[in-house]
This record gives C-alpha cells, structure tokens and sequence, in this order.
C-alpha cells in the first residue's frame, strides 16, 4: 500500500513538471518579434485550466517571473490567456523594460500582442533620472510611452512637476504635462496649461501662456525655454518679466541666471519703479547684467525720464546705463556741487556796477541796486536714486520746457544734471545755450538752472534779423517755470542787445564788454542788465545798425537743429 502511494506522487509531480514544460512551450510559440508569446520564467505555484469556449488559462502564485522579448515582468501571481497573450498580474508588479525603464504598480493587465501595460493603484515609473507616479498609467513597452489622464507627478532631483494629464516619451525621455501643470523649483515656480520637460536635460519648453515665478520676480510667457540646470532661458512672443525694481517687455527675451547677462529684442521696453527716480528705456535691442545693474541700449534707443505731463525724453544712437557705486569703482565721478564761485554769482562792488535798462535809453546809467541773483539749491538733486545714464552720439532731448542736443551726456539721478559734451545746444523758450560742456540741471523734472562750461554763448531771436546775445567763458542761467529769469555771464564776457522803449520799438543796439555780466528777465524777455567791472560798450541808433554785424563771435542760429517735438529725436 505505502508503495503505491509513493508511485502515484511521483506520477503526479511527472504531471506537474510536464504540464510546466508543456505551458512554458505552450506560451512561447512565436516568429514575428512584435507579438511574442509570453514566457514564464519562475513561479512558485502554476494552474492550468482549459475552457473550450473561452481559450486556455495559466494561472501562477509566488515570486513570479515572466518575459517577453527584452522585457520582464515581476508580481505576486498572475493569470494568462494563451489564446490572447494576455495576462493580469497583481501585488508588488515591477516591469523591467531593457533596464533602461521600471514601471511598479499594485495591479496589471498585460497585452503581449500590443506590448501594452495598463497599471492601476500606487503606479510609479522610472527612467533613472526622473520619478513619475500616478494611481493608472497606460505603457507600451514597445514604443515606451506611457500616459495618465487623471493626475499624476513627475519628481527630477529637487523639481516637482504636477499636472492632470501626462504623456511620457521613453526614448527621449521627454514628458508633455497638460491641464492644471505646476512645477515646482527650489528657486522658480511654474504654472501654466501645458508644458514640455525633459528629465535628462532638465529643459523646460512652454507653448501656452506660462507663468514663472522666482522670488520677487515675475515672468510671463507663451513660448521658449528654461533650463533649469543650467539656469538659461529664452522666452518669445512677447513676455513680461516684473520684480520688484522694474518691468522689462519685448518681442524676444533671454537670460543667464549663472552670468546674469540678459538681453531684449524687438521693442523693449523697460520700466523703472524707483518712486523717486523713474525712468523707461525703449529700444529695438537690450542688453543688461542684473549683478551690477546695467543696462545697454541701441537700435534707436530712447530714454523717458518719467513727470507728470512734461516729461524728459533722451534719443542716441547708444544709452548706458548702470549704478553709481558701480561706476565709482572704475572711474571718478565729479561732485558738481563742488566749486561753484567760478561761475556762481558773487557780491558787486557798488562803485563799478552798472546797469543798463532794456526799456530805458541807452545812456540811463545808474548805479545797481542789493539785488543779486539766485542761487542754486545745493540739495542733491531730486532724488536719492544709486543710477546714471550715458549716451553717445547724436544725442537729442526733448521736453515741453526745454530741448537739447549733443554729442555725448552723462545724467545721474544724485544731482538730476544733465552734462553735455563736444557741441551741446540747448533750449528753453525762444532762448538758445552754446559752449563746450553744458550742465543742465533739473528740479522735478523741470529745467532749474545750467551752467555752460568756456566759449559759452546764449542767444535769443526777438525778431527776424535781431538777436540779443550774451558771451563769456563762463555762463550760469537760471529757470523759473521752464522760463530763464537770469543768466550771469563771466570772464571776457561780452553782450549784445537790442533796446526797445515803452511802445516795444527798436531804438537801439548796445554792443558791451565786461568782467561780468547779469541779465534779468520778465515775460520771456531781457528786462535789465548789469554790468560788473571794466564796462566798455557802445550804442548804435536801430538805423544806422547792420545786423550781419552785431554777431558776437561763434555766433551760430541752430534752430533747425532744435527738437521740436518727440519724433524728432529720431529724425536725421
């Protein structure tokens, strides 16, 4: 009896072992690489039943393992229809593709001809740099892509990306994120619709409006890049970055996080927010170094130094911008609030001051009065503002109050002076300013006085053929409402002015020379003069005048030249 029992177990462990071998030949019968069979390699348990109507099922428990072609498949048991090559796996499934990608899961349905995995319950994918999970993912082992349509998250080293749906290219290992997207950055955050990431790379790609925040800085976008390894970006379609200090808008924008160059194209335009100092930069091109602060502009720059209804506007074929303590460290920046007696005005000496009323006759001659002229705020200028401004070469300004022009300017925020060089002209009402350097100063904005640095002259057209003139190697004006109502004139200083009576006629032109001289304005107009020490002058009849000849030297009337609205500034 016990014999028999013993042979009757070896016959069925004989059925057991051929059964296996028969199941394993059995789901391995295939040619065309595309639709192997699947292959058990390791189970601890195996169950093989046969129904006529629906087709053949293994079933198979315990440290399973099967393949099919380059890919395995791990699980707790599964069961597979040999007739499809299907098969469902559940517990602890982990798939193996060529170990270039493991997929994990809680459950499995498996379609051998497709070389589809549809994963459901704690899905989690990897590709050696980047982790997706998500509850269901659909994967194809054989394209190696794998999507999810019901929330899932992508985490790459420090970077959380988040999204409804997913689409996970293995390939290239490129991952589309749709609707509701979020990426998440130890220095930058993303929202938008859809996004492109690469986990190898670490390139992001946006297609749709998108959104970057990093700190206080607020970058708005529909197309371009951010690699966030390297901390690059170039962003198109026209995208806004704002922070806390400025906005920058233009056609085409880039950056280099790492170096902190930047640069803008196409009709940038640049907003300052110093409350105390704003200003816009508009340019075709922009380049900027966000270490230091600078910014250079070209390709038609122009400058808005920004005031209620009568702002600054500045054009050059170049504007440089930076801040003042960076610029300190290179170069000495002047104090123009230093030594000022060479041009400011100084007390008369009564007994050889003269003055000379423009409405009075030309030899009513009378010693001058106390009163002197006035003297400039020594306040540093409007603002407080760490930033100064270059520009080179064709340089205009233009406000409803004054116009100039030059070859070259320095303007600081410190002192609101505007420093003109090589030529400069400016304007302020029918009166026109020449020299070698001119410093225009400004008090919110406003002209509030200038000073004009050797061979200074000042003219103004007070009809078609006259003109009164001021010259000297000094010359200091001052501003009352946009409006000169005083200018001092100082050192070889000479002057030429048509005097008029009380019904406005000409009745003579005064031709004078002196070590000094004041000229007071009312209503836009010469008023009265003062002469200061060696007064020679002569006074010719209105008739008996040749205005060719009453033109100091360097006499030159460059109205033509003169800004007259802003579209000129870019004019030839």
């Amino acid at each position: 009896m016990k014999y028999q029992v013993q042979i009757k177990r070896l016959f069925f462990l004989f059925l057991a072992a051929l059964s296996a071998t028969a199941l394993r030949a059995q789901v391995t019968v295939a040619n065309d690489s595309t639709s192997k069979k699947l292959e058990i390699l390791k189970a601890n348990r195996y169950t093989f039943q046969k129904l006529d109507s629906v087709g053949n099922f293994v079933s198979v428990a315990g440290n399973v393992e099967l393949r099919q072609d380059k890919t395995l498949f791990y699980c707790d048991s599964a069961v597979l229809d040999q007739v499809n090559n299907v098969f469902e796996a559940f517990g602890n499934i982990h798939i193996n593709d060529a170990d270039s990608i493991h997929t994990y899961s809680q459950y499995l349905k498996y379609y051998g001809k497709d070389k589809k995995a549809i994963l459901r319950r704690k899905v989690k994918l990897t590709d050696g740099k980047g982790v997706l999970t998500t509850d269901e993912l659909d994967y194809n082992t054989l394209t190696k892509i794998g999507t999810y349509v019901k929330g899932g998250k992508v985490v790459n080293g420090k970077t959380v990306l988040t999204s409804q749906e997913g689409y996970y290219y293995g390939d290239t290992r490129d991952v589309i994120f749709k609707k509701k997207v979020v990426l998440i950055d130890p220095e930058y955050r993303v929202v938008t619709d859809t996004l492109l990431y690469n986990t190898y790379t670490e390139i992001s790609r946006f297609v749709v409006p998108t959104k970057i925040t990093s700190g206080q800085r607020t970058v708005t976008t529909s197309e371009g890049y951010y690699d966030l390894k390297n901390k690059k970006a170039v962003f198109g379609k026209r995208p806004k970055i704002e922070d806390k200090d400025y906005t920058l808008i233009a056609n085409d924008i880039a950056f280099d996080e790492a170096s902190g160059y930047g640069e803008a194209q196409g009709n940038a335009v640049y907003n300052s927010k110093d409350t105390a100092g704003a200003y816009t930069i508009i340019a075709n091109n922009m380049k900027s170094n966000n270490r230091t602060g600078a910014i250079l502009a070209t390709q038609k720059p122009l400058m808005i130094i920004k005031q209620g209804t009568d702002s600054i506007y500045v054009s050059a074929d170049t504007l440089y911008s930076g801040k003042l303590t960076e610029l300190q460290k290179t170069r000495q920046v002047p104090n123009i609030f230093v030594d000022t007696a060479t041009v400011s005005d100084s007390s008369p000496a009564p007994d050889t001051t003269q003055e000379i009323g423009l409405v009075k006759r030309a030899n009513n001659i009378k010693k001058a009065d106390s009163t002197v002229a006035p003297k400039p705020a020594r306040a540093k200028g409007d603002s407080s503002g760490n930033r100064f401004f270059e520009a080179y070469f064709n340089v205009k300004i233009f406000s409803d109050s004054m116009q100039a022009i030059g070859d070259s300017m320095f303007y600081s925020f410190q002192d609101s002076a505007f420093r003109l060089f090589k030529n400069p002209v400016v304007w302020a009402q029918g009166n026109q300013v020449t020299g070698d350097t001119i410093y225009l100063f400004t008090r919110n904005r406003k002209p509030d006085h200038f000073r004009v640095y050797e061979n200074g002259l000042a003219v103004s057209k007070i009809d078609q053929q006259f003109y009164n003139q001021v010259k000297g190697n000094f010359i200091n004006g001052y501003f009352n409402q946009g409006n000169i109502n005083f200018m001092k004139a100082k050192g070889s200083a000479e002057n030429i002015y048509y005097g008029v009576d009380d019904q406005g006629a000409f009745f003579g032109v005064n031709r004078s020379t002196s070590d000094v001289i004041n000229i007071y304005f009312a209503d836009r107009k010469p008023s009265r003069v003062v002469f200061i020490n060696n007064l020679q002058g002569t006074v010719t009849p209105i008739k008996q005048s040749n205005p060719e000849e009453m033109k100091l030297r360097g006499f030159k009337w460059l109205e033509d030249r003169r800004p007259k609205s802003r579209s000129d500034l870019f004019g030839s």
